[in-house]
């Protein structure tokens, strides 16, 4: 059994030659199917309304296929797992469902929720729920501009303001208020760019760690994302689940850049994430005291990754260091997954499908723990309770 990752704060100047490799290897060609469809469940109309997904590439089921942008997942083999599409690529990074998928598919959900970009999402499709999320997308609007362009939260909260317009005229004012606050979750995975792409990257982020400590940007951050809550709040969304940001500093391309050992993580991206989620959780408790009528749930997805990790065996895994789709150095993390990556040929044996986003495998086993865990991964309650309430 794998001990607990150890840390190392070794810092490399790879992180520029990951993102040149990045920038020659993606394509600007959209993809034109997002698949936000084909969900076969038996658990339909158990009382779920909309599942409305916001954050970043770990949930973006395609909104990145429609716009110019560098941090796109439209290519093979991603998707090879995901039988909605019969293994084609959608736009999601990984190898089939993310965790969003999955908790639609537990609760209940008819269909997956339809990226707001997509051609499809419009009409009854609506119903089943939205998903807004966006590859390199931050809750600081500054986050992610190596990738051109991304929806970043502030933008995507903007987006749901018009599909509340939207289900006003399917449903009518007052049963649109209700199926919105009573019926459907809204499930918040964002952060992780905001480090990644913005305070820690290279060049980018001079004038800003300059002139910010990490206190005051956790701090910005956080204000930020306060808004953007208050808003969703504001347009009727009452069930919330926000995850915190999980153990960055022990993916794959950290692990490469920085030449560590298989137990070993880059202490301060990890550190900053700490800080992150501590603050964030007393975030969502005061929030929880000062919006009527709204319950947000706070997601330990940090500690639900890094148990992964140090245990993958006891999981059923074989590795959680390198990726199964990937190239370069010692654990695939250099240059992120497309048709020229070496592919393992156990996919459900990796911890992580690229070096960044966790395989199918993991994604299930994290979002059982969010549906059915106790309050050390997620509290107040989980989320087959909040369905419920």
């Amino acid at each position: 059994m794998a001990t607990r990752a150890s840390t190392s704060s070794r810092v490399s100047a790879m992180d520029m030659t990951l993102y040149f490799a990045f920038f020659f290897l993606l394509t600007l060609t959209a993809s034109v199917e997002a698949a936000g469809r084909g969900v076969n469940n038996d658990n339909k109309g158990s009382g779920l309304g909309a599942s409305f997904i916001f954050g970043d590439s770990l949930v973006d089921a395609g909104n990145n296929n429609y716009l110019s942008t560098l941090s796109r997942a439209n290519m093979k083999p991603n998707g090879i797992d995901f039988k909605a599409s019969g293994g084609n690529p959608t736009g999601r990074f990984t190898n089939g469902r993310t965790i969003g998928d999955i908790v639609g598919e537990e609760l209940g959900s008819a269909n997956y929720a339809v990226p707001f970009l997509a051609p499809n999402a419009k009409g009854k499709a609506l119903l089943a729920g939205v998903n807004y999320a966006s590859g390199g997308g931050g809750i600081m609007n500054a986050t992610g501009r190596i990738f051109v362009n991304r929806l970043g939260m502030d933008v995507q909260v903007d987006f749901f303001n018009t599909t509340r317009k939207q289900f006003d005229d399917l449903l009518g004012k007052e049963k649109a208020k209700e199926y919105i606050g009573k019926k459907s979750i809204f499930s918040i995975t964002i952060g992780a760019n905001d480090f990644l792409n913005n305070y820690l990257f290279p060049l980018l982020s001079v004038g800003t760690r300059f002139s910010q400590t990490p206190d005051d940007f956790i701090g910005d951050m956080l204000e930020h994302l306060r808004g953007q809550l208050t808003r969703l709040y504001q347009l009727d969304a009452r069930k919330f689940v926000i995850g915190n940001v999980g153990p960055i500093g022990c993916i794959p391309y950290q692990k490469t850049i920085n030449q560590l050992e298989e137990n070993e993580c880059v202490d301060l991206a990890n550190k900053l994430a700490n800080q992150y989620n501590v603050r964030l959780k007393s975030l969502l408790e005061e929030l929880n005291k000062k919006l009527p009528g709204a319950m947000f749930v706070h997601a330990n997805v940090y500690d639900l990754v890094m148990e992964l990790i140090t245990n993958y065996d006891k999981y059923g895994f074989k590795s959680a260091t390198k990726a199964c789709c990937g190239n370069g150095g010692q654990y695939a993390g250099i240059i992120p997954c497309g048709p020229t990556s070496s592919l393992c040929e156990e996919r459900d044996k990796y911890v992580f499908w690229d070096p960044y986003h966790p395989s199918e495998a993991a994604n299930v086993i994290i979002a059982k723990q969010l549906l059915y865990g106790d309050t050390k991964v997620i509290s107040p309650v989980n989320l087959s309770k909040l369905r419920d309430m």
